[in-house]
C-alpha cells in the first residue's frame, strides 16, 4: 500500500516517465503503478509483448533497473530482421573475445563484443565459455542495433553484488490492484496506510512474499465489496 498510494490524477505520458527514470536511474523509485507503465512503454517502444516477460528486474549498486532475456533479443531480432552478418574470433591474454556484426532491415549495422575468461578452462568448461562468449556477443549486438541500452541476462550473471527479481513484475501488478480497489472505494491515503500497517508493520513491499500480497489483495477485495 506505501507504494500504490492514490492514482496519479493525471496519467503519465512515456516521455514523462522516461524523464523521470534515466535522471534518477532507479525504477524503484517509481510506484508500482508507474513501474508497469514504463515497462510497458518500454516494450512498446521495440514491438515487444510485454505479457512474454521479455525483461526482468534486478537491483545494481543499489538501483532497481531493467536486463533483457533470451526471449527479447530472439523476439527483437525477428521483429526488426536483425541479421548477425560475421562473426570475428580471437584470444587475447586468457580472454576469448567475440566480435558480432549485425545488419537490420532498414540497411543500419552495428557491432558488439563478447567476451568471457578461458585461462585455465578445459574440455567441456572451456568450450562453454567459448559458446558463451558469442552468445553474449550476438545478444548485445541485438539490443544495442535496435535502441536499447539495457543488459543482457549473459552479463547479468557476473556481475558481482547484483540481485535478480523476478517477482517484481508481479508484485507491482498485485500493488496496483490493491490500490485502485482502495482508490474505488474512496479510502484515504492514511486508511490505506493503517490497513498496511496492520498487516505488514513497518515492511516496504519489496520485502513482503507475493503469498502474503494475495492473500491481503483478497482481504481488501472483501472489504471494499
Amino acid at each position: 500500500m506505501a507504494e500504490t498510494e492514490s492514482a496519479p490524477a493525471i496519467v503519465q505520458t512515456s516521455a514523462d516517465l522516461m524523464e523521470r527514470v534515466v535522471v534518477g536511474g532507479d525504477l524503484s523509485k517509481l510506484p508500482s503503478r508507474e513501474r508497469l507503465q514504463y515497462y510497458q512503454a518500454i516494450c512498446n517502444s521495440v514491438g515487444l509483448n510485454p505479457l512474454t516477460r521479455p525483461f526482468e528486474y534486478i537491483t545494481l549498486n543499489g538501483k532497481l533497473t531493467l536486463y533483457a532475456k533470451k526471449d527479447a533479443t530472439d523476439q527483437l531480432r525477428d521483429i526488426h530482421n536483425v541479421s548477425i552478418d560475421r562473426l570475428d574470433r580471437e584470444t587475447v591474454e586468457g580472454v576469448y573475445t567475440v566480435t558480432a556484426y549485425a545488419k537490420n532491415g532498414k540497411g543500419r549495422v552495428d557491432t558488439s563484443i563478447g567476451a568471457v575468461a578461458i585461462e585455465g578452462l578445459k574440455g567441456e568448461a572451456r568450450a562453454n565459455a567459448i559458446m558463451k562468449a558469442e552468445t553474449k556477443a550476438k545478444r548485445r549486438v541485438t539490443l544495442s542495433i535496435c535502441g536499447l541500452g539495457l543488459l543482457d541476462e549473459t552479463e547479468v550473471e557476473t556481475i558481482p553484488g547484483s540481485i535478480v527479481d523476478t517477482d517484481a513484475e508481479t508484485r507491482d501488478k498485485l500493488l496496483v490492484q490493491i490500490g485502485e480497489l482502495a482508490d474505488a472505494a474512496g479510502w484515504t491515503d492514511e486508511a490505506k496506510k493503517k490497513l498496511w500497517r496492520e498487516k505488514f508493520a513497518d515492511k516496504r513491499p519489496p520485502d513482503v512474499t507475493l503469498a502474503d500480497l494475495a492473500d491481503f489483495l483478497a482481504h481488501v477485495r472483501e472489504l471494499t465489496k
